[in-house]
């Protein structure tokens, strides 16, 4: 959530910078608003100034024995406005919050700005793709010709959009999420944390997916209850970790990883990636949590973003790295890098990895503070987030881009540990 000062103050700037991301502010509903909340506000303490002299003035009439009530009307009276002016004033801010729930992040200035993916700047590229002496096969039949990729079974089971993995390639998919969290645990310096998997609405409020991304979630609603959602991203748990906490400096940068499924219901997808296991209602992700003090964070990004292509350069991948302009980052995000890993059978590069700070978005939403040494005072702390990976999509990767010319595919030399022996799969 922006800060509410910068509409009030900076109200023009703040709607040109949300236009570089296609985002059109009500800046006349916006100046409505606090026009009239200032207008009520002004009311109301002058009422209550009143009210307070009049109070005083009764007793001073009743001491001198005069008839005190026509003054106890009038201050009954007031009484009654100063309650409407309040519950007037408490519906004008009801929907300035509101709004403010609605407003994406602002880019940051190093942030290119652009309209769409097309205008995204690339920052470097990592490895080159292989050439092939024989037809590629895509994933998806890689997988199926030993029956270990099951679309149809899954279709059975749940519908469009699920995967069931069987034998070897199920375990090549474990392997990966192990690989991954060893890594980010032990040469990166993260916590490995296990996550609920349901979340109350204040969790996604604070990370940004609530109000305004409702249709995405998978929701399960529960009688006399809080509903539950399934989370879209372990960044909705880690990241809430710190919801409501005063945090000592000492204990920053605090830095989270997790292994969970995440459940996305791709409501604007439709049509989008419908092969395969490219986009799916249930995925598994190694997701990578920051928390930092504020003049931290964009190092930090630079090193949550290296931590993630570190993965791709064991496995021997190729990448590479985009800096998202401005009409393509994420709601939450003031800057992000996208890794794209090349997938042969699709001749180009696809997202495996976005990795954003977000500065004290989520924390002013969360209430996520931290105490200054040298001013003693809370602040807000600053939040980052990035798959380290997106675990089925690596599977797809590292399937296409290690298959050779009989279907088979070879396990990367990184994995063979977590593979007890197998180097070949089919």
């Amino acid at each position: 959530m922006l800060d509410s000062k910068l509409l009030r103050t900076q109200l023009q700037d703040v709607a040109d910078r949300l236009a570089t991301r296609g985002y059109q502010l009500d800046v006349a509903r916006i100046e409505a608003l606090e026009a009239q909340r200032k207008t009520v506000q002004t009311r109301t303490e002058q009422l209550q100034a009143e009210r307070n002299a009049r109070s005083k003035s009764i007793g001073q009439a009743k001491q001198r024995g005069e008839d005190i009530a026509p003054l106890l009307a009038d201050v009954d009276r007031m009484a009654s406005e100063l309650d409407a002016g309040k519950q007037e004033l408490e519906g004008i801010q009801a929907e300035l919050d509101q709004l403010m729930l609605t407003l994406p992040n602002l880019p940051h200035e190093s942030v290119p700005v652009g309209k769409d993916e097309d205008e995204n700047v690339e920052v470097r590229r990592w490895g080159t793709p292989k050439s092939f002496d024989f037809p590629v096969q895509d994933h998806v039949a890689l997988g199926e010709q030993h029956g270990w990729l099951d679309f149809e079974t899954a279709v059975k089971l749940s519908g469009a959009r699920f995967a069931l993995m069987r034998g070897p390639i199920a375990r090549l998919h474990r392997a990966l999420a192990q690989f991954m969290i060893d890594l980010h645990t032990r040469e990166h310096g993260y916590e490995e944390a296990y996550t609920p998997y349901l979340v109350q609405a204040p969790a996604l409020q604070g990370t940004g997916q609530l109000p305004k991304f409702e249709e995405d979630l998978f929701k399960i609603t529960r009688e006399g209850e809080a509903d539950f959602y399934l989370i879209p991203t372990a960044e909705v748990s880690l990241t809430n970790i710190v919801a409501g906490e005063i945090l000592e400096a000492k204990q920053l940068p605090l830095k989270f990883v997790a292994h969970t499924p995440c459940f996305r219901s791709e409501a604007g997808a439709s049509g989008r990636d419908t092969r395969g296991m490219i986009r799916q209602h249930q995925f598994d992700k190694v997701e990578m949590v920051q928390i930092v003090e504020p003049d931290q964070s964009f190092e930090a990004l630079e090193s949550l973003t290296a931590n993630a292509e570190k993965v791709l350069q064991l496995l021997e991948l190729p990448y590479r790295v985009l800096a998202l302009c401005t009409g393509d980052m994420g709601f939450g995000a003031t800057k992000t890098y996208d890794l794209e890993v090349w997938v042969p059978s699709q001749d180009k590069y696809r997202e495996i990895s976005s990795c954003s700070n977000c500065g004290d978005f989520q924390a002013r939403r969360m209430q996520a503070r931290y105490r200054n040494p040298e001013t003693g005072k809370p602040e807000l702390v600053h939040t980052l987030n990035g798959s380290g990976l997106a675990v089925g999509r690596t599977l797809v990767a590292v399937l296409e881009n290690y298959q050779q010319a009989d279907g088979s595919v070879r396990v990367p030399e990184v994995l063979k540990p977590y593979m007890a022996g197998i180097e070949v799969i089919g």
